[in-house]
């Protein structure tokens, strides 16, 4: 993390990246529990923590400017809520977590891309005289 308020675009796309790495860990455990009885599965809370972080009066500029990032931390819980139609009480279904896994690493890799063309603004700025 970049300690300056200046770099907080990139801090808070770092916090994305990395919550979207615990995710992936996450879904991927799931999927390898699909058939163990009594699991329930896992998830990853951080997009509603970035929605609140960036709610309020002012510009998105100064939003993400003064964003506490303390407050985006990735919270992984347990899926109590979903249903399960199986007899061993497994709550998770492979084809929904494969989606989630998909959706999530595309995620991933544009985030991963937003902070490299992020710096290779601030490279082109320093370097331009």
């Amino acid at each position: 993390m970049i300690g300056s308020n200046a770099f907080n675009y990139i801090n808070i796309l770092d916090k994305a990246a990395d919550a979207s790495w615990t995710r992936n860990q996450v879904i991927t455990n799931n999927i390898a529990n699909v058939d163990t009885p009594n699991y329930k599965r896992k998830d990853v809370e951080f997009q509603n923590l970035l929605e609140k972080e960036m709610l309020g009066e002012g510009s998105l500029d100064k939003k993400v400017a003064n964003a506490n990032l303390n407050s985006l931390t990735p919270n992984v819980y347990t899926d109590h809520v979903s249903l399960s139609y199986r007899l061993d009480g497994n709550n998770v279904d492979i084809d929904t977590e494969t989606a989630n896994l998909a959706e999530n690493q595309i995620r991933y890799y544009a985030l991963m891309d937003a902070m490299t063309q992020e710096f290779s603004r601030i490279k082109s700025v320093l370097t331009n005289n």
